[in-house]
């Protein structure tokens, strides 16, 4: 977006009360839209009887402020429920309602029942992402501490932002093993892994000829190897998994 356009767009927002939200936010509120408002209003905002929500007007708000307030607190007598998001998010959706009421907007929406299926079939995301492993990060609660967009990131350049809890290393004893695993703990005298095997194994550092600690991530990039729909699919249904909350 050009940016003359940026400014009176700039101008048009504070004169209605709406904040100034940049592409990254549209996009991360396409993804939060598509996994939970759409159940109910549809992926074009029109299937409530009475409600279009990208028409760029609402009968219960004028802000736009007044609008994250109905989606996180609903609206008391009627189907629409309170949400569990942060007010952060709740912004997040009321951009991408605004950027779809200026046609602007052209993020692949996703479907969470897909993404489920492609998470648990192709992706073969549950190898690692799984309630018994401790070699990957749970994702039980992925849609709470993750953005949209950057678990994204995650999927297509997961070296980008690797979890300081889940680095890998190699490790090469003098007397010729080779010790590859998540790095638990280590100081000055010792190294603490957990092995390809999932098996505790506490390292002298003394005996070891060479020990490494790994810059890249162990999980694969999923570039190429799922389309834009499936990726956007994933990223939709995890989303959906906020389990702490």
């Amino acid at each position: 977006m050009s940016a003359a356009l940026w400014a009176l767009l700039f101008a048009a927002a504070a004169a209605v009360g709406q904040h100034v939200y940049t592409n990254a936010d549209v996009e991360n509120g396409a993804r939060l839209y598509s996994a939970s408002c759409a159940t109910c209003h549809g992926p074009r905002g029109d299937a409530v009887r009475g409600v279009t929500l990208f028409g760029g007007s609402f009968r219960r708000a004028t802000t736009d402020d007044e609008v994250a307030r109905i989606i996180l607190g609903g609206i008391p007598g009627t189907s629409m429920p309170p949400n569990k998001y942060s007010e952060v998010e709740a912004g997040m959706i009321v951009a991408y309602l605004r950027g779809a009421a200026r046609g602007g907007v052209t993020t692949t929406a996703g479907d969470a029942t897909r993404g489920r299926a492609v998470f648990t079939g192709k992706g073969k995301c549950t190898t690692c992402h799984s309630e018994t492993s401790r070699m990957a990060p749970s994702l039980d609660d992925v849609g709470v501490v993750r953005r949209p967009l950057e678990i994204e990131q995650a999927l297509v350049d997961p070296n980008a932002d690797i979890n300081i809890d889940y680095r890998f290393v190699r490790a090469v004893t003098k007397s010729g093993e080779t010790i590859t695993g998540r790095l638990l703990n280590q100081n000055s005298f010792s190294v603490q892994i957990l092995d390809s095997k999932e098996q505790l194994r506490s390292l002298d550092k003394t005996e070891l000829k060479t020990f490494a600690i790994k810059t890249t991530s162990e999980m694969p990039s999923y570039r190429g190897v799922l389309d834009s729909q499936e990726i956007a699919d994933v990223v939709t249904y995890l989303i959906t998994l906020r389990g702490r909350r």
